[in-house]
């Protein structure tokens, strides 16, 4: 992969200004469902790394969640820990045992009503505060009200802005009016970095995936994600595998590189590393950073923890012993 990792890194990677929609470019993109399945089953049946390199994997895998709250009953309390969490996720006993360094989590990300409280919780740390927007988790709210609750998170302090797209368009095939929207949705975020969630269990198909993934993309997505976490199918290797070729397609033409974010579902720490190693062998060690990719899967880093402290002890613990928030 060493065309993709030419000429990117910290200092020089630009944010994603978008493109004209090019539509021949966009119903070019196919998915070939049995090739792509069998390139998932290898990745997934394959044997993980092991003692100091599952602990170097493992670390890599925290600095890049997201933890998330994104519940009915959430309130100022439960953010504040998950904020602490995020500066603090591992223990100082189970990374001194690891001879690891201090790591923080990638990001907090809150409904619109809790950025203030997650940004004074995180004040001085250098953690972004990302909200969910735009009538998440359905995106069925009228467009000027989508594009409001945006320009209100971004007021008030939001580093990042993580949307929904109209499902209804993808399965429609209106392309136009889903990267019309997408547009606004950049527009809106000003100096924010957008995600874009295609909520791809509700899409229907690979191809669709794909080209929903390629339209985002056009118009100015800074990451694409694959779910709300609310959908009944979420992050899996199959979605995965178009969506980070999506990224290397448009990267290899246009020279942008887009993060991607698989979110829902990944609960086990050995999941975690078969999404690294799909990041790797697809887009290459770029895409190992937290400003190209990020686990939406605050249940994620229990297990993590408990995989490291185990590396540690020689014994797992309860996951009881390793609170989110």
């Amino acid at each position: 992969m060493t065309s993709l990792n030419a000429n990117l890194n910290p200092t020089s990677l630009q944010r994603n200004p978008g493109i004209q929609l090019d539509l021949d470019w966009v119903m070019s993109s196919q998915a070939n469902t049995s090739a792509i399945e069998r390139r998932a089953n290898a990745l997934a049946a394959r044997r993980s790394v092991k003692k100091d390199h599952q602990i170097a994997w493992l670390l890599r895998a925290i600095s890049c969640i997201d933890l998330t709250t994104l519940s009915g009953d959430d309130t100022a309390c439960r953010v504040k820990r998950l904020c602490e969490k995020a500066k603090y996720p591992v223990s100082r006993d189970i990374l001194q045992a690891s001879g690891a360094p201090q790591i923080s989590a990638a990001a907090v990300c809150v409904y619109h009503d809790m950025v203030k409280t997650a940004i004074q919780a995180l004040e001085g740390s250098g953690i972004p505060v990302a909200a969910v927007s735009t009538g998440f988790p359905a995106g069925l709210t009228p467009l000027n009200l989508r594009i409001a609750e945006i320009k209100a998170s971004v007021a008030v302090g939001a580093n990042e802005i993580d949307i929904v797209i109209s499902r209804r368009h993808v399965l429609s095939q209106d392309w136009n009016a889903l990267y019309n929207e997408i547009a606004s949705f950049r527009s809106a975020c000003g100096d924010a970095h957008m995600k874009a969630i295609l909520a791809t269990g509700e899409l229907g198909s690979l191809r669709n995936v794909s080209r929903a993934s390629m339209v985002c993309m056009m118009a100015g997505a800074d990451f694409i994600k694959t779910s709300t976490g609310k959908e009944s199918v979420n992050a899996t290797l199959p979605v995965s595998l178009v969506m980070v070729r999506a990224i290397r397609d448009y990267y290899e033409r246009t020279g942008i590189a887009v993060g991607y974010k698989p979110a829902g579902g990944i609960s086990k720490a050995k999941e975690a590393l078969t999404f690294l190693s799909l990041m790797k062998e697809e887009l290459g060690n770029r895409w190992l950073e937290p400003d190209l990719f990020r686990f939406g899967a605050s249940s994620l880093l229990g297990d993590i923890e408990r995989q490291l402290e185990h590396q540690s002890t020689g014994a797992y613990s309860a996951n009881h012993r390793h609170p989110i928030a």
